[in-house]
């Protein structure tokens, strides 16, 4: 409980030095917490770069803002940083429209006159993409990727197991994958310039 009190009078004091724009007060603390930091977010968002640029946001955050911070305990303002930041992140990324969503915007845009194009390349890169599958392949995922039939109604029709159909699927999404996230990005960045 000492050192944890001590710990406490020493972070006030860096702050108040900080607020008093003492740089190497800042240094002091960005090396004393960096790493709890940036550990704390990779543990919640899994991804390195996001949490090394999560952890240099804070700080840069408690720099700009020095002025007019009131920070009375560090170590659980700094947690509740990556914490809120982290839900944030994630919360952005599940904002992004899924690609059959994202055709039908680019479909309907009749103001944006590049629109018809952009969905024809996509649509052009995709079919590539699935053309490098093997055929049984190819007919089972686009029986359900563009004919929206359930695994259960690809089985009937072709006469295979269900586990065939779902086992093929797998194989196909995996091989695809990688290729579809880029082509998808591809067109995330045309589409919203």
């Amino acid at each position: 409980m000492i050192l944890a009190n001590e710990n406490r009078e020493s972070d006030l004091l860096l702050l108040k030095q900080i607020k008093a724009n003492n740089m190497l007060a800042f240094d002091a603390l960005y090396e004393k917490y960096w790493e709890k930091v940036y550990n704390a977010a990779l543990k919640r968002s899994k991804d390195p770069d996001y949490a090394k640029d999560l952890t240099q946001d804070i700080f840069l955050k408690i720099w700009d803002k020095r002025a007019e911070l009131q920070i009375d305990n560090l170590a659980p303002y700094l947690y509740i940083a990556v914490r809120n930041n982290v839900f944030k992140w994630i919360e952005k990324e599940q904002k992004f429209t899924p690609i059959p969503e994202l055709l039908a915007q680019l479909a309907q845009d009749k103001n944006q006159a590049d629109a018809e194009i952009l969905r024809k390349e996509f649509m052009q890169k995709y079919e590539a993409l699935v053309n490098t599958l093997t055929p049984a392949q190819q007919q089972i995922f686009r029986m359900r990727f563009n004919e929206d039939l359930s695994t259960k109604e690809i089985a009937e029709r072709l006469n295979i197991s269900r586990k065939t159909v779902q086992n093929q699927l797998a194989k196909s999404i995996l091989q695809l994958r990688t290729s579809f996230d880029l082509l998808y990005f591809v067109l995330m960045i045309q589409f919203y310039n």
